[in-house]
């Protein structure tokens, strides 16, 4: 059993590196030769649990798909059930905050995910995972809405979606740069015109 706990252990030690050099070079810079100088291996080594190129990115971009869709299931949607006003709008910036960068761990997830998704729209062989993320997301944030109550929470979902990639998308790159104060924020204040103020429009 330690010998197996081992194998598992190095492995996530090798994708750990991969992760790293994909934050400090892209895509462009994940090679074995380059993964196994990362993770303090010979390429043999790193060539037992990854045989090519190809499978090394794919394992690296569903490890960081499951990373984050662990995130995102630690949150039982049915706690939701009853909630209003702010006690709504704390219970979904917890559950939407797993998916941004909000300190190093999620702040590399996000990085490596958006490098993937990027190049998803050219390499076919990332997009079964990221349209996995995609789907599994989609479901989850629909279905926290539904049980609040939101009316339309399919479409309503569609627009948060939007906001989180955006907020992502500022705060990875240079194009935004935005720190943790600043997507908490304008999340919720996305939040509480869903579930607070357009709520009491409706009922006005």
């Amino acid at each position: 059993m330690p010998a197996r706990i081992d194998l598992e252990q190095r492995r996530k030690d090798v994708i750990e590196a991969a992760f790293r050099l994909v934050v400090a070079e892209g895509l462009t810079g994940l090679s074995l030769r380059k993964v196994a100088a990362e993770s303090g291996l010979n390429i043999g080594s790193v060539r037992h649990y990854f045989d090519d190129h190809r499978n090394l990115l794919v394992a690296a971009a569903t490890a960081v798909g499951d990373r984050m869709g662990k995130r995102l299931t630690r949150y039982s949607t049915d706690t939701l059930a009853g909630l209003e006003g702010e006690a709504a709008v704390d219970a979904v910036q917890v559950l939407l905050e797993e998916l941004l960068p909000l300190d190093d761990e999620r702040r590399v997830e996000s990085i490596v995910l958006t490098e993937f998704i990027v190049a998803a729209r050219v390499n076919p062989i990332f997009r079964p995972v990221t349209e996995q993320m995609a789907a599994d997301m989609r479901q989850v944030i629909t279905q926290a809405l539904h049980v609040l109550g939101v009316p339309g929470p399919a479409e309503e979902a569609e627009r948060l979606i939007a906001i989180l990639g955006g907020l992502v998308i500022d705060a990875v790159t240079p194009h935004g740069s935005l720190g943790a104060d600043r997507l908490r924020k304008t999340l919720r204040t996305h939040l509480r015109s869903v579930l607070v103020t357009g709520r009491h429009g409706h009922r006005g």
